[in-house]
C-alpha cells in the first residue's frame, strides 16, 4: 500500500453497513417498509457500480513509457480487475432483482409495488413537462396506469426504466412535441375523452410501451381494468399524421 493510499479515508465494510441501517431506519421513520427502502439502496449500489465500470470501460494506456511487455501487463490486470468490477455489479444486482432469464425472478413480471410507481412517476414527469404545461387533470387512476405499465417489464428491465423513457423521449422528441401540441394542454382537444392521457404525464410511459411491447401493454391494460379508449385514444393520436 502507497503512502497516498494510507493517507485516504475511504469507508471501509462496517462504516458502510451503518450508513445502509442508518438509512433503512430512518426511511422506516418515514413510513418506507424496510423491503421498498433495502432495494431502492441496493438499485443505487448497483448503479454506483455500472457507473464506475462504464467510465473505467474507454480506451485506457498504461502510464508512463516503460516498453511493450509492461504495457501489455498492465493492460491485461486492467481488464481483469474491470471483468471483476462487472462481476461484482451483477451480483449486486441479482440480490436486488433477482437472477435474469425466464425463469428467474427478474424474468416474471410481479404486480408493481408503490415504490416502484414512484420511481416511475419520477422518471416520466419531467420528460412530460419538456413538451408541454402542467394540465389541471391530475387523474386518480395514475398509480393504475403506471403499474400496467410497470406489469409488461421484468424486474431487471424496470431497474433501468428511467434511462429506457429518457432514450424514448430523445428518439421521438420532434413528434412528441407535435403531439402534445395538438391533443395535450393548451390545444383545443377537451380534457375528456379517449385523448385523457395526454393531459397526464403517464402518456409518455404509455407511449413507450405502445412502441416495445404493445401486445404485452394490452394484456396489462384490460387486466387493470383500464378504459380501453384512453389507450386506443392515445394509439390513434400517435398514429394520425400532424
Amino acid at each position: 500500500m502507497s503512502a497516498a493510499d494510507e493517507g485516504r479515508q475511504w469507508p471501509d465494510e462496517v462504516s458502510v453497513d451503518n450508513a445502509r441501517t442508518t438509512l433503512l431506519q430512518l426511511l422506516a421513520r418515514a413510513g418506507i417498509p424496510s423491503d421498498d427502502a433495502g432495494q431502492l439502496i441496493g438499485l443505487l449500489e448497483a448503479g454506483a457500480l455500472a457507473l464506475a465500470h462504464e467510465e473505467l470501460s474507454g480506451d485506457r494506456s498504461a502510464p508512463g513509457d516503460k516498453g511493450e511487455a509492461y504495457e501489455s501487463g498492465w493492460l491485461d490486470g486492467a481488464r481483469a480487475l474491470l471483468e471483476e468490477l462487472g462481476a461484482v455489479t451483477e451480483r449486486t444486482l441479482v440480490q436486488v432483482v433477482g437472477a435474469d432469464g425466464p425463469q428467474g425472478q427478474a424474468g416474471e413480471r410481479p404486480r408493481a409495488g408503490r415504490v416502484e410507481v414512484e420511481r416511475a412517476r419520477v422518471a416520466v414527469t419531467p420528460l412530460y413537462l419538456s413538451f408541454t404545461a402542467v394540465s389541471e387533470l391530475d387523474p386518480e387512476v395514475t398509480d393504475e396506469v403506471l403499474a400496467a405499465v410497470l406489469g409488461t417489464m421484468s424486474l431487471r428491465q424496470r431497474a433501468g426504466y428511467a434511462g429506457r423513457l429518457t432514450e424514448f423521449a430523445a428518439a421521438h422528441r420532434a413528434r412528441l412535441e407535435l403531439l402534445f401540441a395538438a391533443y395535450g394542454p393548451g390545444s383545443a382537444i377537451t380534457v375528456h375523452g379517449r385523448y385523457l392521457l395526454l393531459h397526464s404525464a403517464t402518456s409518455i410511459a404509455v407511449l413507450e410501451r405502445l412502441l416495445a411491447a404493445p401486445q404485452e401493454l394490452r394484456e396489462a391494460w384490460d387486466a387493470a381494468a383500464l378504459p380501453p379508449a384512453w389507450l386506443d385514444g392515445l394509439t390513434n393520436a400517435w398514429n394520425t399524421p400532424a
